[in-house]
């Protein structure tokens, strides 16, 4: 099923059932469809206090490592007292304001039924208003095989809901802005591996000025593939290792802050007033000003804190950012500015001179490690941005592995992940100059907070309803400050700030390329769909003949039958006796219960019936064998006690044996498998578009699942769409 029309179908409900949803299983476990049925903060206290442990390890990495190169990814010059007091006091507000107050408060209660980040912003907003496409069409909410009855009405819609719902443009505008989060995210998973190791490992330049920079960059590029070869054991196998490292990290850190506070300058906390931020502007004018963009990084990781959420839960997150990441962060940042008021012009390594000589290799084996674990976050909020888009048919589908039976979330992406290996190696290798990537990390940074904001403004009006006095006050607070660091960042495309901006394009492109071809099948499927009126004159055809066997024929429309049917009909003259259209429902839940996997109802001609296979993301689905006999069950079941005429019962008896002949005849599985044909009055556009998307769909994953069918079983009907 297109994920538009499902979206276009449910606009005013979220509590629809679903219809049949583009899915990938690959080993008996599947990618995400559009509902979430699991209550993920429904966690005792102990099982919320170990994931928040567990969060550590991949959460929080590139946020709580970030002192490992904000500093020295600032270019100062002559850097005073007050100038150092400046900047501790922005660090200390940006954390505060944006940290603590958007992400741990607000943004983690604006999910989309337990997943976060900008692409689950936008999908709540699709849910709740009618934007899930660009299309002006609506698509009615009945279907001709599976009618549901359970409706609620919604509320009355915002002033600014019905703006969107009339403007074609405004909803371009927030697709781009959705799409624009998501790369600069992906970006930000390919950045943040690479700078943190990076800045990790050159802390071994300090004792041992010899080790070239290329040796550093080499070692750190050996590192980042390691990390990446252990994706595939999930994140909570990887949570449970890395974990420890963080925990170390997190508490070792804020001590030698502490011991730096004590000895350098015990009264680095008058800094917290904000008038030390009025001076500092004051005083470096436009200087101050590009030093923004260091300042930033300050604040790196925390879209993830957000993105991550399918992961974890909400009450785990913010438990360990506000217990634990949080001080931890406050008192580095405040013994690192300790230690560069009385060594001014040490701020080119403003970590690894800070700290003792006594605990130096201690703390160099944590934070390289620390480091690769820092990665992890970005990685995995990576894993959870890909599914949701490939389950929204944002982009093409690749393989999504659920790592875990208990968490929806918790998935890996092999394609994804050797992919972003390869960028994180070659920003490295190519661009190994740490001030270099820093750059293009704050531009990475500042804009998918911008993003955030916007939506999250958006989600408030629209579906909170929130008091507009609140909205104000949270969009000119958040959306002023996070504009000044892009503005700030922006200056830095020249210097490496340009990198996020070419992958974030290239992304763009696939997006757009795969959305465009898609939308462009639905218009045709909507026009084209069968309705059984028609279905009734294909059969009624005397050249058409029922031949022997049962047959699952596989259906995406909604509200009607897919074009490739009459194809079928028209070109091979035949359909089985017993035609079974089946669509298959994603259930986000673990496992569906048996009783509930399989529906089915008669649709009114003989031999031809309606089926829904219901699975959850831990289940395994196969066709062979159980479960095409569970279908027959059903069906002879409802066939004989479900009649609505009580004299049909020679009929029924009929109907029962007929589709125990068929079984034993033969089983078949049809489904079609399209492709567009670009004629000669497509204009440029069309052509190039539907080119770049058939070239992905020819080499992306099926849309079916694999239900381990047999290969003579299966049946593949070509049909060119025209253009």
């Amino acid at each position: 099923m297109e994920h538009h029309q499902l979206q276009q179908q449910q606009l005013d409900s979220h509590d629809l059932p679903e219809s049949l949803s583009e899915v990938v299983v690959c080993n008996g476990e599947s990618v995400d469809g559009p509902h979430r049925t699991v209550n993920k903060d429904g966690t005792g206290h102990w099982a919320t206090i170990v994931l928040a442990y567990k969060t550590l390890g991949v959460v929080f990495g590139g946020l709580v490592t970030s002192p490992l190169y904000v500093y020295p990814s600032m270019q100062l010059k002559s850097p005073t007292e007050d100038d150092y007091l400046g900047i501790y006091c922005i660090i200390f507000w940006t954390l505060s304001l944006i940290g603590v107050v958007k992400y741990a408060w607000i943004a983690l209660k604006a999910d989309d039924q337990g997943e976060g980040g900008t692409f689950a912003l936008y999908s709540l907003l699709c849910r709740h208003l009618d934007i899930g496409s660009l299309s002006s069409k609506r698509v009615g909410s009945s279907s001709t095989l599976f009618h549901s009855s359970q409706y609620e009405g919604s509320k009355e819609q915002s002033r600014l809901g019905k703006f969107f719902e009339k403007s074609v443009v405004a909803r371009r505008l927030l697709f781009f802005i959705a799409m624009l989060g998501m790369c600069m995210l992906i970006g930000d998973g390919i950045l943040t591996p690479a700078i943190s190791v990076l800045s990790a490992i050159d802390g071994i330049r300090a004792p041992f000025p010899s080790v070239s920079k290329s040796l550093v960059e080499s070692l750190s590029a050996v590192v980042l593939i390691v990390l990446f070869l252990m994706q595939k054991f999930g994140t909570s196998r990887v949570s449970f290792l890395f974990s420890p490292i963080m925990g170390a990290w997190t508490l070792s850190t804020p001590l030698v802050g502490i011991y730096s506070i004590v000895h350098h300058y015990p009264s680095i906390f008058k800094a917290i007033s904000p008038h030390y931020i009025v001076q500092f502007f004051l005083r470096n004018g436009k200087e101050g000003w590009l030093l923004l963009g260091g300042t930033v990084l300050c604040i790196t990781g925390s879209e993830a804190m957000f993105a991550d959420l399918g992961h974890f839960n909400r009450s785990s997150i913010q438990m360990a950012f506000l217990f634990t990441i949080y001080p931890s962060l406050i008192l580095t940042y405040a013994g690192q500015t300790a230690y560069l008021i009385k060594n001014p012009n040490d701020h080119d390594d403003g970590f690894y001179k800070f700290l003792p000589s006594k605990v130096y290799w201690p703390i160099f084996v944590i934070a390289t490690l620390a480091a690769t674990v820092a990665s992890q976050s970005l990685i995995s909020a990576t894993f959870s941005v890909i599914k949701q888009s490939v389950v929204l048919d944002y982009f093409p589908r690749v393989k999504v592995v659920h790592t875990s039976s208990s968490k929806e979330g918790e998935v890996y992406s092999p394609e994804v992940n050797y992919i972003l290996m390869i960028l994180c190696v070659a920003v490295i290798l190519i661009f190994g100059d740490g001030k270099d990537i820093g750059n293009a990390f704050g531009v990475v940074v500042s804009m998918v907070m911008l993003i955030t904001t916007i939506l999250l403004t958006l989600v408030m009006i629209t579906i909170w309803r929130t008091p507009p006095i609140l909205v104000a006050l949270y969009f000119i607070v958040f959306f002023i400050m996070e504009g000044v660091y892009v503005s700030a960042v922006l200056t830095k495309i020249p210097e490496g700030g340009w990198i996020p901006f070419a992958i974030s394009f290239i992304l763009a492109f696939i997006m757009f390329g795969w959305f465009y071809g898609r939308q462009r099948k639905i218009d045709y499927e909507l026009t084209h769909k069968i309705d059984m009126d028609r279905f009734e004159v294909l059969l009624s055809d005397p050249m058409v003949q029922r031949v022997p066997g049962l047959c699952f024929f596989y259906t995406n429309i909604q509200d009607g039958l897919t074009p490739i049917l009459g194809h079928y009909i028209k070109n091979m003259k035949c359909l089985h006796k017993v035609t079974i259209f089946t669509t298959l429902r994603y259930l986000l839940v673990p496992n569906v219960l048996p009783h509930e996997r399989v529906f089915v109802r008669k649709l009114g001609l003989k031999g031809i019936y309606g089926c829904v296979i219901q699975y959850g993301y831990a289940d395994s689905i196969s066709l062979e064998g159980d479960l095409v006999s569970r279908v027959i069950e059903k069906l002879k079941y409802h066939i004989l006690n479900c009649s609505d005429d009580a004299g049909s019962v020679t009929l029924d008896e009929e109907a029962v044996l007929d589709l125990e002949e068929a079984k034993r005849t033969d089983v078949v599985h049809i489904r079609g498998k399209t492709r567009f044909y670009v004629g000669e009055n497509c204009g440029w556009f069309d052509r190039s578009m539907l080119s770049f998307y058939e070239i992905m769909h020819s080499n992306c994953r099926s849309a079916l699942p694999a239900l381990g069918v047999s290969i003579r079983q299966r049946i593949e009907v070509g049909m060119l769409y025209e253009a």
